[in-house]
């Protein structure tokens, strides 16, 4: 293979040419991704994501035994009342007075 003359060089180089173009048009005949560029990755939609998820959770309940997976159970957030505010709120200027007159920029 490394004792090749001039021509045969060109000869097989126009023949790797050929084949790059068939093998493109071959490609594009199927709608393929035969030719596509190594290192570009394919988009996928908020919605296609999702419907993956579903079914991958829905495979895992299957696998666990359960009916359907179902959505998590979200934490009521409390609220707290307008005395409690207003308590801690009195404790934090007492907290700055005291601070203040002993003459610190910071707690």
């Amino acid at each position: 293979m490394t004792h090749l003359s001039a021509s045969q060089l060109r000869r097989a180089a126009g023949i790797k040419h050929k084949i790059e173009t068939l093998q493109k048009q071959f490609a594009r005949l199927l709608g393929g991704t035969a030719g596509a560029a190594p290192g570009k990755r394919r988009k996928l939609s908020a919605a296609g994501r999702a419907r993956i998820a579903a079914a991958a959770r829905a495979r895992w309940a299957k696998v666990k035994g359960r009916k359907s997976a179902a959505k998590p159970v979200r934490k009521v957030r409390r609220k707290m009342s307008a005395a409690a505010r207003a308590k801690i709120a009195a404790a934090a200027r007492a907290r700055w007075a005291k601070a203040k007159a002993a003459g610190k920029k910071t707690l």
